[in-house]
């Protein structure tokens, strides 16, 4: 059995019977909502493409998007506002996103796998794995799920933002989206919360002073 599974089986064998793996896209750019995976496999599923989301190009990840859909038990997406990150900050507004799915998911699970994201002890049982999402296959599943969501979303607003080149670095903090940024401005997917935001902010603001 493929070594991505195994911590599926060991859950397995503690007597778990739905496994959700659980992981984010978007913790690092400076514009754009973060959105969270969530999904369940059958019991034994397995699919060898199935991996880090970073790992897949662009193609392979729409395919298996799809795929995904179509093979899991259940699966949701979170979609977290600009708004709500600036509120919470991105780790927060991650382990919020997945436990909003835990409770809103079709399949009530008893056990989640997380990439390197402690769910608090209130929450189900859980393993938070670091760089999960290259370990599990659940947990690389959910994030082709959020990924692929969260690049269909930033394309979209590069229709309506079409000066910041969303479409080519998807919001992060890129040479050229920081030009943009100084030339344009912010937008209002920018999160204020982030520095080279708000250092374009303050630069805003003192013009006013002056």
């Amino acid at each position: 059995m493929c070594e991505r599974l195994q911590y599926e089986n060991e859950a397995y064998q503690k007597g778990y019977h739905y496994i959700i793996g659980l992981d984010e896209a978007g913790r690092g750019p400076m514009a754009g909502p973060l959105v969270v995976g969530g999904v369940i496999f059958p019991k034994g599923f397995y699919d060898e493409r199935i991996n880090d989301s970073k790992k897949l190009t662009e193609k392979k990840r729409e395919v298996l998007y799809d795929f995904i859909i179509e093979k899991a038990l259940a699966y949701d997406i979170e979609v977290i506002s600009v708004e709500e990150v600036d509120k919470l900050n991105v780790y927060e507004a991650s382990r919020t996103g997945m436990r909003r799915i835990i409770e809103r998911i079709g399949v009530k699970p008893d056990f989640a796998l997380t990439d390197a994201m402690p769910l608090g002890d209130d929450a189900i049982d859980h393993l938070s794995i670091i760089k999960g999402d290259a370990k599990s296959m659940s947990i690389g599943g959910a994030s082709i799920l959020a990924k692929v969501t969260r690049d269909r979303i930033m394309k979209e607003y590069a229709k309506i933002y079409p000066e910041y080149g969303f479409e080519k670095h998807k919001g992060y903090v890129t040479k050229a989206h920081k030009e943009a940024l100084a030339k344009y401005g912010i937008c209002p997917i920018h999160r204020r919360s982030f520095k080279p935001v708000q250092d374009v902010l303050h630069q805003q603001l003192s013009l006013f002073d002056d």
